[in-house]
Order: structure tokens, then C-alpha cells, then sequence
């Protein structure tokens, strides 16, 4: 074969080749995974420093997502002020988290999506008026995308239930993850106004499971909630000092498990495992209604709903106005006018307790009504008439012995998981070491 026509066949063999490597590498962009698009519903700045620190463990893996939304949701002292604070420490450490994650987000953009939400609990209809933070989940929800927003609840859930009320349509673009247990027992309306009217929702209701992140009683002597922060944590950039103030360094974090599903496993399907736990699907959620003063032998499902109704006189107020008060455990819940002379209010108990209660009011008919309750385990099981009946896509607490760690249903199934989810945040951890 002469030379030039050898040469021509050699650049003709060439570009193929190149042509084959850039299509490949085309191919390859094209199936990049895409960071999913989460938002944060928090009560940081309440009653609970553990937020504060899931702050800081959020800030420090903020290059895996797209965050779109943080939202303040404390009923008592939070603002955005908080994580505008956390922010400012991210910035502070930014330089040098960089060098190893040159995607995280610059602290301007994650200022610019910090929303006030829900200031007060849900009154007994479940919602009320719009928040800034219930209008951006809906702004969020309602963006073109071929992404769920995953809307991770570290509080209570008014927020979303106010969304919901306000467009009902974004039901179908999100996928919540609530921390539930004590957020229920605060916020029993508003998780009421969802189960009976968006049963439909695809959410994750954890209840108990979360809280194997931080029961480190079997946990290896390295990774105790007190090791852990003393080996990898301790000193280390404005952030890590910021950590101590919070239970001494102690690790809670009892919200990050919302974080974890997303990060690891996969979270389209919450019966496989990931590091924020497993989940079962359940197709009724608990509730119990008493037109009666109940007793011990009264017996209601952790975690469940339960709604006392009393009668009274029929008054000429507005449905839904607060009428008389309820002491549980030395804290204070209100009771509300239902209509035609019926009272009433919502509880959730947070654990396996028996419990009383005790009603105050200037009705005369409604002035220490009084009773007891027993709540037993698990929270699942026979449907009962009263309960709320849900559709395909609500998951809840494995309900298997072997799962239980102590009272806590589900809880292993993210213990099992904390230590190489432990080791995977020590890395980053080194990264602001002096």
C-alpha cells in the first residue's frame, strides 16, 4: 500500500478511535448520577441542641446534594438567625474543606434558601396560615425536575402539612423523611390533617428506629458517643468547637439519620438497609378515640394518635378557638372547640408509658376533666376502626423483635450501620485538623 494512502487509513483509524473514546466519555457525563435534591425542615434553636450539631454533619457533606431549602421550624426560641449561624461557621472552614470537596456550595447560596416556617404547634383542624417556609416547599416541589425533592423533617411537620393544605398537587414530587416520636407527640394536628387527607404521601414516619444512631451502648470503646468526639472531632476547625458547646461534644444527632437514608443505600425503596435504617410499609396508622375519661384500662399504641372528646355547653365561637388546657407529664397541650358543644384534643405518647391527664378551663363542663392511659408496643399491628387507613408509600418502624434495642422499635437497623458511618465522617473530620 502506497505511503500517503497507508497514512490516510492511520488518521481515518485515529479519529474513529478518538470518536469511540469521546462518545464514551459523553456517555459516561450523561449517566452521572445526579446529587438529590433535598430540604431541611428544622427546630433548630429549641428545647434540643441536637440540631446544631446534624447542622455541622449536614454542612460538612453539603457537596452530595442539591440543597434547596432550609427552614426554621422551633415553636420556641429558633429563628433562621441559627442556621445563618451555622453557615457562618461552615464559611469559616471552608478554605480547607475545599481542598478535598471542591463542590461544596458556597455559604451565600445556602444563606439564600434559609426560610421562617411554623412558629406555633397546628390547631386541631391541622393547619393554619402560610409560612415563608411552607411557601418555599411548595416553590421547591413545583420545580421541573426528574428528581423527588426529598423534604427531610428534623421537627415538627406543621410545614409540610400547611404546604399539602395550601397545593395539594406537590404531594406527587415529594418524599418525606420525618423524625417522628417526640415531633409527633408535639405535633399530633398536623400529622392528623395529613394522614386523613394525603394518605397517599410517600413518607418515612421514624418514630423510634432514628434513635439507633445514638444509643452507643454496644458500640466498640473507639466510637462512644464521648471516644468518637474526643478522637475526631475535638478542636478541629470552628465547627468542631462549636460541636462541644452542644451536650459537652456528646454526640446526639438524633436528626442526621433523615440525612444518612438519602446518603447511602437505596432510598427509593426503605425496606432495603441503609445507614438511616429500614422501614416497613403500613397501611393504617394508630388512633384511638375516647368520648370518655379513660383509665388504666385503657390501653393506646405507642406512637399512635389519641383524641379525647368532651361535651359541653354549645358556645358562639368561631370552630378551632382554644378553650381549655391539658397538663400530661407537667406539659401543657390545648384543647379546642369542635362545634355543637363537642370538645376536644390530641396527644401521641412518645414511649411505652401509663400516663395521666388533667383539663383546665373557665367552662365549668370542660374544668379538670381527668383520667389515665396505658401505651403499649409495638406501635403496629391489628387495624382498629378508628385508625387512619393509609396508601402504598407510608413506611414506619420494623416492627421485628430482633430489631427492638430496648424499647425502641427498629432501632438496630441503623445501629448495626454507626460505626461505618462514624468512620466515614472521621475522614472528614481530619480534613480541618490543624
Amino acid at each position: 500500500m502506497p505511503r500517503k494512502k497507508l497514512k490516510r487509513v492511520a488518521n481515518i483509524v485515529l479519529m474513529g478511535v478518538f470518536s469511540v473514546m469521546l462518545l464514551t466519555q459523553c456517555s459516561h457525563a450523561k449517566q452521572k448520577t445526579p446529587k438529590p435534591r433535598i430540604l431541611i425542615s428544622t427546630d433548630i434553636g429549641g428545647t434540643d441542641p441536637d440540631d446544631f450539631q446534624s447542622m455541622i454533619h449536614l454542612l460538612m457533606y453539603a457537596d452530595l446534594f442539591k440543597i434547596e431549602g432550609l427552614v426554621s421550624t422551633s415553636f420556641k426560641t429558633g429563628t433562621t438567625q441559627d442556621l445563618l449561624d451555622m453557615i457562618a461557621l461552615y464559611e469559616n472552614d471552608l478554605d480547607k474543606l475545599k481542598e478535598h470537596a471542591p463542590e461544596l456550595p458556597h455559604p451565600d447560596s445556602l444563606r439564600a434558601i434559609c426560610k421562617e416556617g411554623a412558629k406555633v404547634g397546628a390547631t386541631y383542624k391541622g393547619y393554619g396560615a402560610p409560612t415563608k417556609g411552607s411557601e418555599w416547599i411548595i416553590k421547591c416541589a413545583k420545580k421541573k425536575s426528574d428528581q423527588p425533592l426529598w423534604v427531610l423533617v428534623w421537627g415538627g411537620i406543621e410545614d409540610v402539612a400547611q404546604a399539602l393544605h395550601d397545593a395539594p398537587e406537590i404531594e406527587k414530587n415529594i418524599k418525606v423523611y420525618w423524625i417522628g416520636g417526640p415531633n409527633k407527640k408535639w405535633g399530633p394536628n398536623a400529622y392528623a390533617y395529613i394522614a386523613e387527607n394525603h394518605p397517599n404521601l410517600w413518607i418515612i414516619e421514624s418514630n423510634a428506629t432514628y434513635r439507633g444512631w445514638f444509643i452507643d451502648d454496644e458500640s466498640p470503646k473507639d466510637i462512644t458517643n464521648v471516644a468518637y468526639f474526643e478522637a475526631h472531632i475535638k478542636g478541629n476547625g470552628a465547627m468542631g468547637k462549636d460541636f462541644e458547646k452542644r451536650y459537652g461534644g456528646h454526640i446526639k444527632m438524633g436528626d442526621t439519620p433523615s440525612l444518612a437514608y438519602v446518603m447511602n443505600g437505596n432510598p427509593e425503596d426503605p425496606t432495603s438497609e441503609s445507614w438511616g435504617g429500614q422501614y416497613t410499609p403500613i397501611t393504617h396508622s394508630s388512633r384511638s378515640i375516647f368520648n370518655h375519661n379513660t383509665t388504666i384500662a385503657d390501653t393506646v399504641k405507642v406512637y399512635g394518635i389519641q383524641e379525647w372528646r368532651f361535651k359541653g355547653p354549645e358556645l358562639i365561637i368561631p370552630e378551632d378557638s382554644v378553650c381549655f388546657t391539658v397538663t400530661i407529664s407537667k406539659q401543657i397541650w390545648y384543647g379546642y372547640y369542635l362545634g355543637s358543644g363537642i370538645y376536644g384534643f390530641r396527644y401521641s405518647s412518645k414511649k411505652p408509658e401509663t400516663g395521666s391527664y388533667i383539663t383546665m378551663s373557665d367552662i365549668p363542663e370542660l374544668n379538670e376533666q381527668h383520667g389515665q392511659y396505658v401505651s403499649i408496643k409495638p406501635c403496629y399491628g391489628k387495624e382498629d376502626v378508628d385508625d387512619y387507613k393509609l396508601g402504598p408509600n407510608w413506611y414506619g418502624d420494623l416492627p421485628n423483635l430482633e430489631f427492638f434495642f430496648g424499647e425502641q422499635q427498629g432501632a438496630r437497623t441503623i445501629s448495626k450501620h454507626r460505626e461505618a458511618f462514624l468512620m466515614d465522617w472521621a475522614k472528614r473530620w481530619e480534613w480541618l485538623k490543624n
